[in-house]
């Protein structure tokens, strides 16, 4: 095997032909004549690669005599696996390398022998942050959180809420339209009997009387910002939505959909079956209803749970029966006929009541005293009307305030719309009516107004007398 000197040196004595014409390349770059083609010329070569390259073998392989073939041969095998030994090598090396920077040399001793164990806890530098860094991420998380969670969370809100209050009042015109197309919209007495009705058209899961409102709707509700919660127990008629003329009651309901309701129908409601433009639910009925149910917050406003068609304000927020502004200020809660609404004292119960001192009752006489049991029915003589108060009544009743507040004014015409409360309480037929003050005059005799189509008049009667209506005043 020739070595890269003796290599050199018969290029340098010989000069050595290539195929097809070409160049001989020297690795020092030494001027060499070369032949090829029949002529020879000078030409300065660069350096080559080493001969022990493998790059160089494969491409300068000039033709070898027949005496140096077999050296040729070996030549280029032994480069070859010196080659693929330097290869091993370095790869080797590389990973030695990588492991002798973190190893861990153990000894054991076992039968005499010394045995060395490598045990490779290789660790590499890795980026992290410190526990201060991440508490202090984390507050600055929480801080970003309570600031734009709420803010988000009532935009939310207030988008589904209106979403709902659309499609609400889409669905129950839609089911009013229909009774008035199929002209069932009008003629009822009563918005019990007319919400029977609407359950045909709509689906209404459950229904409350007004003495039950709360079971079906809210016990409280925000009516104006900054007030108290109204309490919805007192909600009982049309005149606690602001539709003071209606004369109904109030029912409260809960739709298939989750929307509760309080509903007073409008007995005025007309209706045109052939005007597809016809507002049904307006003209038709007071709604107050709430979206989400019986959830929070419970507040009536354009951004709310809350909403409402046709109520003008909660003018019942203290359960009176008639706007307390039209009868002087004062809260008629409840009109009681005798026999229904309250029974009359017997003596023994008159005159225990008496003993009490609770009522304000001063004495009794008689066995069946109606005066002593509407005064029992109102909790007492404060709770009942006092003769001013009673003229109040008659002027509301009359619509003059020409009335006489201890005797008889005559020439009057009754409205018979604002006294059907009474009139109806008195009972079918009636188109007159009396009603019992909180004065006593003795214990045979009270005071009371007596309201007929034409005057009014202040009178003194016995007590045992019956048909007299009990008008208590919500204090």
């Amino acid at each position: 095997m020739l070595n890269d000197e003796e290599s050199n040196q018969q290029l340098k004595n010989h000069k050595i032909p290539l195929r097809g014409g070409g160049r001989n390349l020297l690795p020092n770059g030494e001027r060499l004549e070369i032949s090829g083609g029949g002529r020879t010329s000078p030409y300065i070569l660069p350096p080559p690669e080493p001969l022990n390259s493998r790059k160089f073998v494969k491409w300068f392989r000039p033709p070898l005599r027949r005496g140096h073939q077999a050296n040729h041969e070996e030549t280029i095998s032994n480069t070859q696996s010196e080659d693929r030994n330097n290869r091993k090598e370095q790869l080797q090396m590389k990973t030695k390398n990588k492991i002798n920077k973190s190893t861990a040399q153990t000894h054991s001793r076992n039968n005499g022998t010394h045995r060395t164990h490598f045990t490779h806890l290789v660790t590499f530098p890795k980026a992290a942050f410190t526990l201060a860094e991440v508490l202090i991420t984390l507050a600055i998380i929480g801080v970003v959180a309570a600031i734009t969670i709420p803010s988000l969370v009532k935009n939310y809100n207030e988008k589904a809420w209106g979403t709902a209050k659309d499609v609400f009042e889409k669905r129950l015109e839609v089911a009013t339209r229909q009774m008035n197309t199929e002209e069932k919209l009008a003629g009822y007495s009563s918005t019990m009997d007319f919400v029977n009705e609407l359950k045909k058209y709509i689906k209404i899961t459950r229904v409350c009387d007004n003495n039950n409102i709360t079971k079906c709707f809210n016990k409280e509700v925000i009516w104006n910002e900054g007030e108290d919660p109204i309490d919805m127990s007192t909600i009982k008629n049309a005149a606690s939505l602001g539709q003071d003329d209606w004369d109904t009651d109030t029912v409260a309901v809960q739709f298939a959909n989750g929307v509760n309701a309080i509903i007073a129908y409008n007995p005025n409601t007309t209706q045109e079956p052939f005007n597809n433009q016809f507002s049904a639910t307006s003209n038709s009925m007071a709604i107050l209803y709430d979206v989400t149910g019986n959830k929070n917050p419970n507040k009536y406003g354009e951004k709310s749970d809350i909403y409402a068609i046709n109520v003008t304000e909660l003018a019942g927020t203290t359960g009176c029966a008639i706007n307390p502004d039209l009868v002087g200020g004062m809260c008629i809660s409840q009109i009681l006929a005798p026999g229904t609404g309250y029974s009359p004292m017997t003596l023994e119960e008159c005159n225990q009541a008496v003993s009490d001192g609770k009522l304000g009752i001063q004495a009794c006489n008689y066995s069946s005293d109606y005066w002593a049991g509407a005064v029992k029915a109102c909790g007492g003589i404060n709770n009942m009307p006092s003769q001013d108060q009673l003229t109040e009544i008659a002027k509301y009743i009359y619509n003059t305030d020409s009335v006489i507040s201890n005797g008889p004014t005559s020439s009057l015409a009754m409205d018979t719309e604002k006294a059907s409360q009474f009139l109806s309480a008195r009972g079918t037929g009636y188109n007159s009516f009396f009603v019992w003050s909180g004065q006593e005059s003795t214990s045979s005799s009270a005071y009371y107004r007596y309201f007929d189509a034409t005057g009014t008049t202040w009178i003194n009667l016995t007590r045992s007398t019956s048909g007299r209506l009990a008008v208590c005043l919500a204090q």
